[in-house]
């Protein structure tokens, strides 16, 4: 009689696991429907086991449970999230960045937006009037690439002169050239001391300064070496003259003579500038300069006070 009702027992037993996910019957349950008084130790034990076996595979169970919830939790929260390759890329003006595939490159801008008003014309270095800083940086990279949109290939070099429409811009004189160079010498030290003045300088160039406060000496070429660093955008070692942009554009309407100087800056006309260059167009001697772009381009902005 014990063994068959034991033999019973297991058949349930077995049952129940085959329908256990359809209605989940715990095995349990099932044990607890008989009377179990009839049974020896040894039949106990053999059910005692059955019972921790079944309440194994049930942790089991849940903690497998538990992990998948974790997972999916995870990927909720930390989302696997795309990088765009040309969130990191910087191209230069008249370039975007464009995908092929999942390769960044930089491309000619493919189209400027039409600009009706006036106040958005540019005049080059050729004397020519462009309807927008866009159409001419565009121009330049299509001949860089020698597209077929390239209208003419010196645009290759072609640049922003100054904002507005040409116009007929006063000579410079023999005479006001002569004394250019000490003027954009003043000016350059009288910017670099207002820079610092305003705690707008790196840590670096604030001892520049104090040292050209100090030493007469290095007055004019501390100024000199800052500029030149700063206008070297690219950190080639040589200022282009579309580097050369910010100070030519907004300068040329009020000093005539800022053409001329800046183009007797590259005498063998190689549309760069050195630092070599650039000192001897300012009158400063080769020995007073001291190349410190690096660290002025490595340190941060340092505001005392």
């Amino acid at each position: 009689m014990k063994w068959s009702v034991l033999l019973l027992l297991l058949g349930l037993v077995a049952f129940a696991h085959v329908r256990a996910e359809e209605e989940e019957i715990d095995d349990e349950d099932l044990l607890d429907n008989f009377d179990l008084g009839d049974l020896d130790e040894s039949d106990e034990e053999l059910l005692r086991q059955l019972e921790e076996k079944n309440l194994n595979k049930d942790v089991e169970r849940e903690n497998e449970i538990a992990s998948k919830l974790v997972q999916d939790t995870n990927n909720i929260v930390n989302p696997v999230i795309e990088i765009d390759p040309c969130e990191k890329m910087h191209c230069g003006a008249g370039r975007v960045c464009h995908l092929e595939g999942v390769t960044a490159k930089c491309v000619c801008i493919p189209e400027c937006p039409e600009e009706t008003d006036t106040r958005r014309r540019v005049c080059t270095n050729k004397n020519e009037t462009w309807p927008s800083d866009c159409s001419v940086y565009q121009q330049r990279c299509l001949c860089d690439t020698k597209d077929p949109g390239c209208l003419n290939p010196s645009n290759t070099h072609l640049h922003i002169d100054y904002y507005g429409e040409c116009h007929q811009v006063k000579e410079c004189t023999e005479e006001e050239m002569k004394d250019f160079p000490r003027r954009v010498r003043d000016w350059l030290f009288n910017v670099m001391r207002d820079l610092a003045e305003r705690d707008e300088l790196t840590e670096h160039y604030m001892q520049m300064e104090l040292e050209a406060e100090t030493n007469m000496t290095r007055r004019w070429s501390n100024a000199a070496v800052w500029k030149w660093c700063d206008l070297d955008g690219d950190t080639d070692r040589s200022v282009s003259r579309h580097e050369l942009f910010p100070i030519r554009a907004h300068l040329i309407s009020l000093e005539h003579c800022i053409a001329p100087f800046l183009e007797s800056c590259d005498p063998n006309n190689d549309h760069r500038i050195t630092l070599i260059e650039w000192g001897a167009c300012l009158g400063l001697e080769h020995s007073d300069l001291n190349e410190r772009c690096d660290d002025i381009q490595k340190t941060v902005p340092h505001l005392l006070g």
